[in-house]
Order: structure tokens, then C-alpha cells, then sequence
């Protein structure tokens, strides 16, 4: 039984469909859903009584039902001082070792209730790896696109899942590509942390997450890393909704991050655009997993960042270089993309109480500009 189904809504064009169908994108435009879908107050009261997982928040979930049928326990991760002014949320210590575990169970309790073929995802490494687990923890066939020169160890875990690894000869742009092409064949269901908006709302917990643990309230500001947008469009929806209905008396600013060396979107949001004039051109970088230089929903994030009164920053590769050492001498040992919002931050004074999320297991990864042996 399927339960209750919202809509998919394009935020360009308008155009509707069933959430219920394999639709992977806007039939019209081609570009990226929404979601139809209201979320209720969570009662923070009710909270410590509830399941120790992300589906505690069901009232803001849309696939939330009495008894989900794919969870790894996901979600509750730790929230620790790093100066008298700065929290890190350390999101590395999922079961996959990275946040976005918060959007995969998401689509995996979806494509469970759809039944397909098969499911396919494409990715740097880290939701590949989130989708491959959720998949195999809800018995689904599954594919992963991975572009080459993806760490071994994310592929090695990939594999681990009963996952099949598809590595794509170029950059991550083309394994998107490829991926979105296997998502049009019949019986898919393209499980695209950009596309589906079932992984914002999935990511949106961490924000919920904030709020319960700071007692009902968030600070003054939230620093994200953002390539695709996943992670910081899922906090904008955790605070509209918070703010909308009165759990919350004030929105955080947003402020997003990027590697320097790809950074398309601090470009055109500090050049007053709405949306990007085309592709960054694609350069090296340690933070692979937010060097993204067209990412689809563009005009969504650079309009939350300016909504919440936020800017973006970049960060240069020795200052990700120091940051990833600096947090491993206190105790944290995060993947490079994972240490940029700490990298901001520390050369950052002004933005009052704040949250960096550290995104990634370094495990996955090994320090940076060393090989993973």
C-alpha cells in the first residue's frame, strides 16, 4: 500500500505530476521538482519519546508513516563546541559516513512503495554510497554512476552495498549525464539527490535537528557547503516551515560555501544574478563533492541565500588543506569537501552564534593530498 502520495510541482513552468510515477524530471523543461506538499508543527514536546531516528520529525515528512519500512537509524548526530561562538553538527557519523543519509532513506522509502526495475544514482561518491546502503537495506536492485577518479574507498563501499559501481569516463557533469539518460528507460527510478525533491525534505532534518537540540531555537547563523544545494535548499525548507509556524522567532542567515576553484554560484550571487550566465569551467579541486560548475536548481539557491540575508564564501585549497588538519588535531577527522564550511569560518569574525556541518568521514577519503592506501 502506497499511502498517502503528494504531487511533484516544477518551480519553472508549473507543470505537475504524480509522485507516484517514475517522472524523474519536468516533462516540459526538463528541470528539476518540487514538492506539493505542506509539512505540520512538530510538537518539541513529544520529541523525546519518539523514534531515534529522522522520522521522529513525521509530521514534516511527506513519505512519514506509522512504521517506515527502510530506516539505518539514521540522523541524531552530535552537536560539539568548537569555539565559544561556533558548533559543529557532525554529520560524518551517519551509518555511511556522510549527510546525505538524510536524503537516501528519503528515496529509498519512496522507490520501495513504487516497486521499479531498478534503481539508479549518480554521484562523486557520497550519495552514491548512501543510496547503494538504503537500497540494499530495502532489497532494491541498484546502479551508481560514479565519475572516474572517484576515492577507492567510496567505490569499494558502493560495491560492499550489493551495488553496481558505473564509473564515467569524465568529470562529474558527464556522469550526470549518463545517468539521466539510463533514467528515461522504462521501469527506473533515478534516485537524483538534485532532482527529487524527497531528498530535500530528507535533508531539511538536520535543521530540525538543530532546533530540538538547541531547545526550540536555532542561531543566528547556518554556513552550508554547497555544490548541487542539497544540504542548504533542505535548511531553507526546515526554516520557512519552523518560522511559519511559530517554533522559531527569527530565520538564520545562510551562508554558502565554496571551493574558490569551482565557485559558479559566489560568482553570480555576488554579481547581483539570478541565475548562472552558463557552466564554470571545471578545475581541480580537494573538495570534489561540491565542485559542481552548472548545478540545476541554481536560481533556488542563490534566491534562499539572499531571502535569509546570507552571502557566500569561498575557500582556497590550503586553507581546506588546514582546516582538514586543524579539526583533525581536535579530534574530528573529516573528507576535504566536509572541512570547507570550518575553513570559512575560521577566517570569518561577526556572524554571531553559528553551525558548520561536518558533511564527510575522512576514512572515505584519507587527508588531503594523500592517496588512500
Amino acid at each position: 500500500m502506497l499511502g498517502i502520495m503528494t504531487a511533484y510541482a516544477c518551480p519553472r513552468c508549473r507543470t505537475h505530476a504524480p509522485a507516484s510515477a517514475l517522472t524523474w524530471c519536468c516533462p516540459k523543461c526538463r528541470g528539476p521538482w518540487d514538492l506539493d506538499f505542506t509539512a505540520a508543527p512538530v510538537p518539541l514536546a513529544s520529541l523525546p519519546s519518539r523514534v531515534n531516528s529522522l522520522w521522529r520529525y513525521t509530521e514534516a515528512l511527506p513519505l512519514a508513516t506509522a512504521t517506515p519500512r527502510v530506516t539505518l537509524g539514521e540522523g541524531r548526530t552530535p552537536l560539539v563546541p568548537l569555539t565559544d561562538t561556533v558548533s559543529a553538527k557532525l554529520d560524518f557519523l551517519m551509518p555511511t559516513l556522510s549527510f546525505k543519509d538524510r536524503g537516501a532513506v528519503m528515496l529509498a522509502e519512496l522507490a520501495l512503495r513504487l516497486q521499479p526495475r531498478t534503481v539508479i544514482a549518480d554521484s562523486s561518491g557520497n550519495a552514491g554510497t548512501a543510496v547503494a546502503a538504503y537500497c540494499a537495506r530495502a532489497g532494491l536492485d541498484c546502479a551508481v554512476y560514479v565519475p572516474e577518479g572517484t576515492s577507492p574507498k567510496k567505490l569499494e563501499q558502493i560495491r560492499a552495498h550489493g551495488a553496481r559501481a558505473v564509473v564515467v569516463a569524465g568529470d562529474r557533469e558527464a556522469t550526470a549525464e549518463a545517468a539521466r539518460e539510463a533514467a528515461d528507460e522504462p521501469g527506473v527510478f533515478y534516485a537524483s539527490h538534485v532532482y527529487n525533491p524527497h531528498f530535500l525534505h530528507g535533508t531539511k532534518t538536520y535543521a530540525y535537528e538543530l532546533w530540538e537540540d538547541l531547545g526550540g531555537r536555532l542561531p543566528n547563523t547556518l554556513v552550508v557547503p554547497v555544490g548541487n544545494g542539497t544540504l542548504l535548499l533542505g535548511v531553507a525548507l526546515a526554516v520557512e516551515e519552523l518560522y511559519a509556524h511559530g517554533l522559531v522567532d527569527h530565520r538564520p542567515a545562510l551562508v554558502a560555501v565554496q571551493a574558490e576553484a569551482v565557485s559558479p554560484l559566489a560568482a553570480a550571487f555576488h554579481a547581483g544574478a539570478d541565475e548562472l550566465p552558463g557552466p564554470a569551467e571545471p578545475r581541480p579541486t580537494l573538495a570534489e563533492g561540491i565542485a559542481i560548475p552548472n548545478p540545476p536548481r541554481a536560481a533556488q539557491i542563490l534566491r534562499a541565500v539572499r531571502a535569509s540575508g546570507g552571502t557566500f564564501l569561498t575557500v582556497t585549497e590550503d586553507r581546506i588543506r588546514a582546516a582538514q588538519t586543524d579539526l583533525a588535531r581536535r579530534g574530528l577527522y573529516v573528507e576535504p569537501t566536509g572541512v570547507a564550511c570550518w575553513a570559512a569560518v575560521r577566517a570569518t569574525h561577526g556572524l554571531g552564534t553559528t553551525v558548520v556541518p561536518l558533511c564527510g568521514a575522512g576514512a572515505k577519503t584519507g587527508m588531503a593530498g594523500q592517496s588512500v592506501q
